[in-house]
């Protein structure tokens, strides 16, 4: 089977030649400190897409060609103050940011924001979000060239953008915590206008012949106590929307829609089931014992599930890295489940742990398959001074 295969028949609990082994990805300094304990330096720092999942062997659950639902044209990126070894900028959302320099680094922290109201709503935001702007689509050529080729070996996948993550990213967690119930009208308008383009972009892509797999939402709307949003206020504003999305994404032939959202999300999960959002991605731990053994035990297989490998784990001993892949292994057989750590990997993982734990999962989930891609070769690691 290939990687495309494969996915689809662990998501529809179909039998299949092995699991998937895949990753969300690593934090930069993750592979920088990395480099000194033996991994090559050509493998360069970078996200999920880039040469660190190659050298680790891993299979894709992603790929395809679709559209462009975000911000169009993002702001021009400005430096508005240099600080030595950190700087004010205002990024391509229109946040006014102050950042570390180096590589990686700390989140930004958030000092102001182009959109606070309704007049800077109209001014500044609504017109980068019409679906006419050519730059939203595909080659049609190149696209359908991956849609018609039955032998394509990744998942066909679709940006299903975000109907608040992006809102609060705009207006800042207390402007839009306010805006809910300052002027609920322009939240509704705003949460409407975004979906009304996800919805127009996905139709002409439909409409020029697409053929989707899964499509991603990213969200990041819950901390470690429950969400941002009021449930209420979630029911009411983003539940009709998502099923816009969802509804004409079903009717196209794609059922496999995954969001990502940090934090406890137990009192959204049954919410975003009802709205046609299928799949939690990439399942996250923490504090509050997101284990996806139990969403397993209350949702059924309704619910698919990415993700859920504590990241804390991988920073322990070899003997709870191994219990923790053994304790995993039935819901990877059952299928419905992705397993990988529950975010990026963080710079605090040794090396010599993710490689044990890759060796584990290579063995209890791919099953020493011949299929399972070959990894790269360390080399001595660095001495540093």
């Amino acid at each position: 089977m290939n990687d495309r295969e494969r996915f689809l028949a662990t998501m529809n609990y179909q039998p299949r030649d092995r699991g998937m082994i895949c990753d969300f990805g690593f934090w930069p300094e993750t592979i920088t400190q990395w480099q000194t304990e033996g991994l090559p330096a050509s493998v360069e720092p970078g996200n999920h897409h880039n040469l660190a999942q190659n050298f680790f062997g891993m299979d894709h659950y992603t790929g395809g060609m679709g559209g462009n639902v975000a911000l169009y044209p993002f702001f021009e990126r400005i430096v508005i103050e240099d600080r030595g070894e950190t700087e004010v900028v205002r990024d391509g959302e229109g946040v006014l940011l102050l950042r570390d320099k180096g590589p990686g680094g700390s989140i930004p922290v958030h000092l102001d924001h182009t959109l606070k109201d309704r007049a800077s709503w109209e001014k500044h935001f609504k017109h980068r979000l019409s679906p006419d702007t050519p730059e939203r689509y595909p080659d049609w050529e190149k696209a359908r060239a991956i849609w018609n080729d039955p032998n394509y070996d990744r998942p066909r996948t679709i940006n299903g953008g975000s109907l608040y993550g992006w809102l609060r990213n705009w207006m800042g967690m207390e402007g839009v915590s306010y805006l809910v119930y300052d002027d609920p009208a322009l939240f509704e308008e705003i949460v409407t206008a975004v979906t009304d383009l996800i919805v127009e972009v996905h139709r002409r892509l439909f409409e020029q012949g697409a053929k989707v797999d899964a499509c991603s939402m990213w969200e990041d709307m819950c901390y470690n106590s429950g969400p941002l949003l009021g449930v209420e206020e979630f029911k009411k504003y983003l539940v009709p929307n998502y099923k816009r999305i969802t509804d004409q994404l079903h009717a196209n032939g794609c059922h496999i829609v995954w969001l990502d959202c940090d934090g406890m999300i137990d009192h959204l999960i049954p919410h975003w089931l009802e709205a046609g959002v299928n799949c939690m991605f990439p399942l996250e731990v923490g504090t509050w014992d997101g284990d996806p053994v139990r969403y397993r035990r209350e949702y059924g297989k309704d619910l698919l599930l990415m993700g859920g490998f504590d990241k804390h784990i991988l920073a322990k001993t070899p003997a709870e890295i191994e219990a923790e892949v053994i304790r995993l292994t039935p819901l990877v057989e059952e299928g419905g489940f992705i397993g990988f750590c529950d975010h990026r990997v963080p710079p605090n993982v040794p090396l010599k742990n993710y490689m044990f734990y890759l060796e584990k999962v290579r063995h209890h989930w791919g099953m020493d398959h011949e299929s399972l891609k070959p990894m790269g070769q360390l080399v001595e690691p660095s001495v540093t001074s």
